[in-house]
């Protein structure tokens, strides 16, 4: 029989049956990813190079039921888990060496309500992916300041942007999520339903519960251009004159 080794919560190693594993690959629309797979070290690697580590398993995420899932296996089983939206993850959290990763990043739905100005997105949607569905409207968010930033990690750590001077933090834009808990349930939180769960995680991190959608308040700005202008130092009196009244106005 095939076992597999894995950190549990202590930090010590456990030994989870194959049956075991297998039982829950059974229940998943997506895909179970472990050690010696072909894209296993593609798909624990995150942006930031200089993190490398290496979990026990890894479920990329269909959908809802397969976050559920992995989350009830991962209580059940007391394993050290990770959850991994856009890859971004600067500081590595999004993965963790010997445990259990649930990967977000299959998940890449957009849906835009023009009318009422809003967004629904999953939680493995990048901020150039978000913003193409948007601006398709003339619409807009508080989003990341890099095109590769993943919706998720920025969310739910507060999240700065080049809008922020205007529309604030992107929290402060976030209406609702559906947030799967350690109990494997999923509720849908917001001002009026489950508020003191919206109040945490709006700028508390990925701790308390694994998001699997994210709807934003949108803003009329037009279609966004945004690149770098360079002027002669000769013109710098100039030009920095010029920009302080335009700014003020």
């Amino acid at each position: 029989m095939v076992v597999l080794e894995a950190i549990i919560l202590s930090g010590s190693k456990s030994v989870i049956g194959d049956e075991v594993v297998e039982e829950l690959n059974g229940k998943l629309r997506g895909q179970m990813v472990l050690a010696g797979d072909d894209i296993y070290d593609e798909v624990r690697t995150v942006w930031n190079a200089m993190i490398d580590r290496k979990p026990a398993i890894i479920v990329r995420c269909a959908g809802p039921s397969d976050v559920i899932n992995s989350v009830n296996f991962a209580r059940d089983n007391d394993l050290l888990l990770a959850g991994r939206g856009g890859g971004h993850s600067f500081a590595g959290n999004a993965v963790c060496d010997g445990g259990f990763v649930i990967d977000l990043s299959p998940m890449q739905g957009v849906l835009v309500d023009p009318v009422k100005q809003t967004a629904r997105a999953e939680p493995g949607v990048i901020w150039i992916n978000f913003d193409i569905e948007t601006q398709a409207f003339g619409l807009e968010t508080t989003g990341g300041t890099n095109s590769d930033i993943g919706i998720a990690g920025l969310t739910l750590g507060g999240g700065h942007s080049w809008l922020g001077g205007k529309y604030g933090l992107t929290v402060d834009n976030l209406l609702s999520v559906d947030i799967v808990t350690a109990d494997g349930q999923m509720p849908t939180a917001s001002p009026t339903e489950n508020s003191d769960l919206f109040w945490a995680v709006r700028g508390g991190g990925g701790n308390f519960g694994v998001v699997t959608s994210f709807e934003y308040q949108l803003h009329p700005v037009g279609t966004l251009l945004a690149g770098m202008l360079l002027h002669p130092f000769a013109n710098a009196k100039e030009v920095m004159t010029e920009y302080r009244e335009f700014m003020r106005d």
